[in-house]
């Protein structure tokens, strides 16, 4: 059926656009023999009588496609005989359902007693049927529609029409549409965001989400519990995510940074072929590879090096760190931030490299006309310039950061510790999101709740970073002009 759609909508649009450019030819010609001029060429009477042809075309496919099956639904609930409107309504829905899919041709998916499974088969057969009416009155009506649009515009077409500025208007309008569903889509984003988080502060108070240290929003077995009344402090989750974003940018800003001034300014063209294209394969391993590696081999590794580092510390002035550090296990911050800063290399590299480059060349003959070497051309002159840029990029790695999941669920824990430590546990606000929602879950409780609170947060949180880091770039750029 798509496929038929699309052979449809092909054909009416090159119908409409040759035949509008065929008829506003000949129309022009008419009137270049009466001495007058036409506003716009043939082909954009062509196109503004390809937009009133398909464009009805598609509003009709559109609303079928949403409204039909409510219609569907309404008609085959209504022809329904007494036996199966007896059934409860889950029964009920659930026979329509089988109904539906033997209609279709395919197994219903519940055994049904003897005087329902003849019925199965007729409903069946009724739901297909309405199916396939439906079906057809909605390509019938699309074909009107696309039929009246024709009509309307072929009547339009005159060599005065300005064909050209309506034709631009409808580009305007989708232009504008497409911008519309951005920002539609945003405060859609944050509505839902605010709905729950409303109801979810009711009965948790902000400032305990904000400033509370314990984390334990499951419900506990025994009344003695601190799970029993739920605790919803955010505070070790805000630190174990901004713990792991540190160090992950400690590792991904300085090597990403400097990898670009070097493939930039340095590295000669056939090292740059090389090493480019190695640093942005990064960009594409799954991050679930990268927790792999982080579980299996960065951690173990880690591990095994502070093990060691503390078995040599015991006995000596620096026994009690030596016990600890022996005690240190796979899942640990350090972990995931350095492998989550491995991650983020190519982010830093590749958009570094290329705002680096971006940087006019004028710039860097005028520092080494002054007689300035290239280290110091790339420091105060090539940097400086290049900082809005750089810092965009710093912030599209500290997002990414922020909003990762995977890593941190396989290397660092579940632990909600309030710590500055990175050989300790330590969870993010998005996998305690994840783990609140996972499963069969119900809104009318603070523990689903808060996953929505985290999650405007977090919102707010980023927001404040963006706009912070606007301001600064802002203001040295006021400077550096």
């Amino acid at each position: 059926m798509s496929l038929i759609l699309i052979f449809l909508l092909s054909g009416l649009a090159a119908a409409a656009y040759f035949g509008g450019r065929r008829l506003a030819r000949l129309r022009g010609a008419q009137a270049r023999a009466e001495g007058l001029s036409s506003h716009s060429r043939s082909g954009h009477h062509g196109l503004y009588a390809m937009i009133w042809t398909v464009v009805p075309v598609l509003v009709v496919l559109i609303a079928a496609n949403v409204f039909s099956g409510p219609i569907e639904h309404r008609l085959t609930v209504a022809g329904a005989s007494n036996e199966i409107n007896q059934l409860g309504p889950y029964r009920r829905e659930a026979f329509f359902h089988d109904a539906w899919r033997v209609g279709a041709g395919q197994q219903a998916e519940q055994i049904w007693p003897a005087p329902l499974a003849a019925e199965l088969q007729s409903e069946g057969h009724r739901a297909a049927r309405i199916h396939v009416m439906l079906t057809a009155a909605g390509l019938v009506g699309a074909l009107l529609a696309g039929l009246v649009g024709a009509l309307f515009v072929f009547n339009q077409i005159r060599p005065g029409m300005r064909a050209r500025n309506r034709v631009e208007s409808w580009i305007v309008g989708l232009l504008f549409a497409c911008s519309a569903v951005a920002v539609l889509t945003t405060i859609g984003i944050i509505s839902s965001l605010l709905y729950d988080s409303v109801r979810f502060f009711s009965s948790v108070p902000i400032t305990e989400f904000l400033f509370g240290t314990k984390w334990s929003p499951q419900t506990a077995i025994r009344a003695d519990q601190i799970g029993s009344s739920g605790a919803f402090g955010a505070l070790p989750l805000f630190a174990g995510t901004f713990l792991i974003m540190g160090i992950a940018m400690l590792v991904a800003a300085p090597v990403g940074l400097f990898s670009a001034i070097y493939l930039s300014e340095y590295a000669g063209p056939n090292m740059r072929a090389v090493i480019k294209p190695l640093l942005e394969v990064l960009a594409g391993v799954p991050t679930v590879v990268y927790g792999f590696f982080a579980a299996l081999t960065v951690g173990p590794l880690f591990r095994g090096f502070f093990n060691g580092l503390g078995a040599h510390l015991v006995n000596g002035p620096l026994d009690g760190i030596g016990h600890y550090l022996m005690l240190v296990q796979n899942q640990m911050a350090l972990v995931a931030g350095a492998v989550m800063g491995i991650m983020l290399i190519p982010f830093v590299s590749s958009l570094s490299d290329d705002i680096i480059n971006a940087v006019p060349q004028s710039l860097r003959d005028g520092s080494y006309a002054m007689g300035a070497t290239q280290s110091e051309t790339v420091t105060r002159v090539l940097l400086p310039a290049a900082l809005p840029g750089v810092a965009g990029a710093m912030l599209l790695a500290m997002s990414r950061a922020i909003g990762e999941t995977m890593i941190v669920t396989m290397a660092a824990g579940l632990a909600a510790k309030l710590t500055i430590n990175p050989l300790d546990t330590v969870t993010t606000v998005t996998v305690q999101i994840v783990t609140l929602l996972t499963g069969d879950q119900e809104f009318n409780s603070p523990k689903t709740l808060a996953a929505f609170g985290l999650g405007l947060t977090l919102f707010l949180v980023t927001l404040m970073l963006n706009i912070v880091a606007q301001r600064i770039v802002q203001t040295y750029r006021q400077q550096y002009d």
